[in-house]
């Protein structure tokens, strides 16, 4: 049986599978470089990290979507209607608090981020057998979902998601004690599994298992293994973002006919993936320039006004294309069979 690769070995391997093996080794190797760089280049990790990576994989859901005539047509009333969906919802959600607000999104947000992974590890497995799906569904689960349960059940992190208090604690070393003996009873059994599988068909579905581990990786050491704001975030964010640009870009560009692609043809080739690039970080760093000087102020003081009795309007608003995303993305990516 072959690899069930996405586009080749090569480009899955580089952009998809490796960051959260690549990130995980940069951390080992260079922990105490790291928290002198959270603490004298926190304005640069914040735009390499939060802006390059986090936000701009959000907009690359536009080259599955908005930006494809064809794609627009056939959802024109979801991708409509979802945005201001979204923006009303923002401002339901704002009238009870800021709190509130960042809280629920804080948790669609990880949702989002467990389902990315789920996604990835079902595109993988597409070749192989329904009857044991369950499984692999069981395993991805527990690598993501564990992590977030210690986080929950512990004393709070020195990082967040968005904001501070964002989740509801309740510290229960115990729980926690049994939560850890279940997951390394299924990682376990995760193990002994893959190498029975080999044995008895001497197939190994490289890609696949390249997921669940980076995975179990990324989302463990990140954030129960490390309790460090930096080491969070380039776990989280390269772990997710990287491979999400590489898969709109590999589906919906790299491996499409140009006749199909209409003007985006342009982002084909090397020079092609460049401007592809660039677009993407162009609108992610405008959109968080906004977010500075209307909310943050905190990386830019090019604001001095007082938007703070419009935050109601202009926090929803600013939060549309990421709340879009997360959304969206549970429409976009459903199997056509």
């Amino acid at each position: 049986m072959q690899q069930p690769w996405i586009n080749k070995a090569k480009t899955d391997s580089l952009f998809i599978l490796s960051p959260s093996f690549l990130v995980v080794a940069i951390v080992f190797l260079f922990e105490k470089q790291l928290h002198q760089i959270e603490d004298n280049y926190s304005f640069y990790t914040w735009l390499f990290l939060i802006v390059f990576v986090d936000v701009a994989h959000v907009y690359a859901t536009l080259f599955k979507t908005y930006f494809v005539a064809t794609e627009f047509q056939k959802r024109k009333k979801l991708l409509i209607g979802l945005p201001i969906l979204c923006f009303l919802i923002g401002i339901f959600l704002f009238s009870f608090g800021s709190g509130v607000f960042w809280s629920v999104l804080a948790y669609i947000a990880v949702f989002h981020f467990i389902r990315q992974q789920y996604g990835f590890m079902r595109l993988y497995a597409r070749n192989e057998s329904k009857k044991w799906t369950w499984i692999d569904n069981l395993i991805i689960y527990t690598a993501t979902i564990y992590p977030m349960l210690y986080w929950f059940l512990s004393a709070p992190r020195k990082f967040n998601w968005f904001v501070e208090n964002e989740f509801l604690h309740f510290e229960n070393p115990f729980l926690i004690t049994v939560l850890s003996w279940i997951y390394g009873f299924i990682l376990l059994f995760y193990v002994i599994r893959t190498i029975y599988l080999f044995i008895k068909t001497n197939y190994f579905n490289i890609p696949k298992n390249a997921i669940i581990i980076g995975t179990f990786m990324s989302w463990f050491f990140g954030i129960v293994y490390f309790n460090n704001d930096l080491i969070f975030t380039l776990l989280n964010v390269v772990s997710h973002g990287i491979p999400y640009i590489a898969l709109i870009y590999l589906k919906e560009i790299d491996t499409k006919p140009t006749a199909d692609l209409n003007w985006l043809h342009y982002f084909k080739h090397f020079k092609g993936l460049l401007l592809f690039i660039a677009i993407l970080i162009f609108i992610a760093f405008s959109e968080e320039y906004l977010w500075e000087i209307l909310v943050w102020k905190e990386q830019f003081s090019g604001s001095s006004n007082d938007f703070s009795n419009w935050y109601f309007l202009v926090v929803p608003l600013l939060t549309v294309p990421q709340f879009t995303h997360y959304l969206l993305d549970g429409f976009i990516w459903k199997s056509k069979k």
